[in-house]
């Protein structure tokens, strides 16, 4: 609870942030259901270094693709993977391209949230601490592009805000 309100209380326009470095860009990126493929292959997402991860190899991540047992595609926040809360996902009342700026709030950190073809989420990640001292969150936003049931398989598109304290979520260099 007090790391939720850290995370809040950084993320409002009181915060020093030191200018951006990083520009926002829109990535394509393939997961594989954690469940029912190799453990080689990339389930997961980490939010900071916008980058895929093998869960076999690190537990740094922010959510997982996976299938439930019926068949419904699912991305899982750490919480339900025994990892602690802290991520969450949400799904958005806009779709990808009118986003602007990630919400602080409203997002779901114990159980899967649906990723059926043409859905748009956003992502907040685990708090962290910033290298001027700040506990905050990353946000992100994302589309699912399609799912591919026999190859166990999720595409979609991404923007994740990678400058500590921001959360602006257009492309380019970020102002908030």
């Amino acid at each position: 609870m007090v790391a939720a309100a850290l995370a809040v209380g950084a993320c409002s326009s009181d915060l020093q942030l030191p200018p951006a470095a990083l520009a926002n860009e829109v990535d394509t990126v393939s997961l594989y259901a954690l469940t029912g493929t190799p453990v080689g292959v990339p389930s997961a997402y980490h939010l900071e270094f916008r980058r895929i991860v093998r869960t076999d190899q690190s537990a740094a991540f922010d959510f997982v693709f996976d299938l439930t047992a019926a068949g419904a595609p699912v991305f899982v926040p750490t919480g339900p993977l025994g990892l602690g809360e802290g991520s969450g996902l949400r799904e958005s009342p806009q779709p990808f391209d009118s986003i602007t700026i990630a919400p602080v709030s409203g997002y779901v950190y114990d159980a899967a949230t649906p990723a059926d073809s043409g859905a748009d989420l956003l992502v907040q990640s685990r708090v962290t601490v910033c290298n001027f001292g700040a506990r905050v969150s990353y946000y992100a936003k994302l589309r699912v592009l399609a799912v591919d049931p026999g190859a166990r398989r999720i595409d979609f598109e991404i923007l994740v805000n990678a400058n500590c304290g921001y959360r602006g979520l257009e492309p380019g260099l970020p102002t908030r």
